[in-house]
């Protein structure tokens, strides 16, 4: 026999017709019962009964979590149907089934149907019997088919690819700023829909307290024509977005406010007042941006920097851009952040600046000048965050195919990176900007709301953290 053969060959449907059905007949198939198939169930039905997906839910209320994972049992009774017996050509007219014991994530359950009546008309009627790896009954019933007439033998058709997209870590960053209160909030002139949107999300998550800064009126009117509530903030008048924005980083300095977020001011506006020499918010280290991306097939969240301040930066630049990330790495629960400087060699060469500045940012590492995490480089990206690609590629590596931190070479390739991973690989993302007294949110108008509050989730940890900072430092 050709194993090769067999295991390509396609699976075969083939149909009982009503002629050829036997009381006593009967069809089963084995499935374990997984997180996916609970997901995919409640995305298919629209149906988000907490008892679905909701797992301290459906411990506390078993009855629930009977019915809600029982129709899954439900769902593979008709797949035994559709598929074995009658098989192809079936029509499923009814049924009547009784969840009697809950259905557990892991459970390994049997379907069984077996013919129990033939009717006039083609009609059938069918036990049904679904039972977990025990032996125990989870569902019992019956259901009535008309079964088919005409003989069927074809190849199953292959089942379409699909991939779900969890979001877990959003949750896992918001709990970590369940310990802090709200911290003020300064908002710089937000008198465009979606910086009251990300203001009023951020407030409403316990995030923040806004300070308003910007036209009153003009600001309230917006407000309500949006339907939108301002009743929790506090305001300061401010003329132009630029007025606003020393207002703001005056307010930072004097220590009235623990953050700064981005309203309806260009970005470089609003990082011209930052850091300024005088009168900046600048302390003894370069600021730098960095986004936190939640990428679905990773199994922790990236920091990618710099892709908003430093359009080319320098082997210093990149000394403060790692120090910054690797702070907030440690802030995020890293104990010893993975830092890859990457470049598009693997090695180092004058050809490429990337990879010479990668070799003198592991040198300065073991000269103490970088402190808190591991770092190596040049590194490809794809040797960076591939284990596969990382063991042909940078066996020796105690970086490569795990790091927490991406140092990209410019601000374009920063950009374009996280542009690819929100876009293509359906990344969940924050930003904030990093080394600065207070920290700075900047928004944007296609951000998501949760991209909103979890960039301002960031501010809260490292306002929290940012005494710490400056003493370890």
């Amino acid at each position: 026999m050709n194993t090769e053969l067999d295991a390509a060959a396609p699976v075969m449907l083939e149909n009982r017709c009503y002629d050829e059905l036997q009381v006593g007949d009967c069809a089963s198939l084995t499935r374990e019962l997984t997180k996916t198939d609970i997901e995919l169930f409640a995305i298919l039905s629209g149906d988000v009964n907490p008892a679905h997906l909701d797992e301290a839910y459906a411990r506390d209320t078993p009855f629930h979590k009977v019915i809600a994972h029982g129709m899954w049992g439900g769902t593979l009774i008709s797949t035994v149907l559709g598929t074995k017996l009658p098989g192809p050509g079936t029509i499923y007219v009814g049924q009547q089934l009784r969840f009697v014991r809950p259905v557990n994530v892991g459970d390994i359950i049997t379907v069984k149907v077996t013919v129990k009546e033939k009717r006039d008309k083609n009609m059938v009627l069918l036990d049904c019997l679904c039972s977990n790896q025990l032996g125990k009954p989870v569902i019992t019933g019956e259901a009535e088919v008309m079964a088919p007439t005409l003989k069927v033998k074809r190849a199953a058709q292959p089942l379409p690819d699909l991939q779900l997209y969890r979001h877990e870590r959003f949750a896992q960053l918001m709990a970590l700023t369940t310990s802090h209160a709200a911290i003020r909030c300064a908002v710089v002139f937000p008198d465009a829909a979606h910086n009251l949107m990300a203001m009023l999300d951020a407030a409403k998550a316990g995030l923040i307290k806004p300070l308003v800064i910007g036209p009153r009126a003009r600001i309230e009117a917006l407000a309500a024509e949006l339907a939108l509530d301002l009743s929790g903030c506090e305001w300061d008048e401010a003329p132009t977005p630029m007025r606003a924005a020393l207002q703001a980083v005056a307010m930072a300095r004097a220590g009235s406010v623990n953050a700064i977020m981005q309203g309806h001011i260009g970005r470089e506006t609003l990082l011209q007042a930052v850091m300024a020499p005088e009168g900046g918010l600048r302390l003894h280290r370069r600021a730098s941006h960095a986004y936190v991306a939640d990428v679905p097939k990773c199994d922790h969240p990236i920091i990618i920097t710099d892709a908003a301040i430093h359009v080319q930066p320098t082997l210093e630049d990149k000394r403060d851009i790692v120090q910054n990330a690797i702070d907030l790495a440690r802030i995020l629960g890293f104990d010893e952040p993975r830092v890859a400087i990457l470049s598009a060699a693997d090695s180092i060469t004058s050809a490429l600046p990337s990879s010479m500045d990668a070799a003198a940012l592991c040198k300065m590492l073991e000269r103490h000048q970088l402190a808190g995490g591991l770092i190596d480089g040049p590194l490809s990206f794809d040797s960076a965050i591939n284990a596969d690609v990382a063991r042909i590629k940078d066996p020796e590596s105690p970086v490569a195919g795990q790091a927490n931190v991406l140092l990209v070479p410019n601000l374009e390739t920063g950009d374009m990176l996280i542009k690819q991973l929100i876009f293509l690989a359906s990344a969940d993302v924050a930003s904030i900007v990093l080394g600065c007294r207070v920290p700075v949110i900047l928004t944007d108008s296609t951000d998501s709301p949760r991209t909103r509050v979890a960039s301002t989730a960031l501010a809260v940890l490292l306002a929290a953290a940012q005494g710490q900072l400056e003493a370890v430092n």
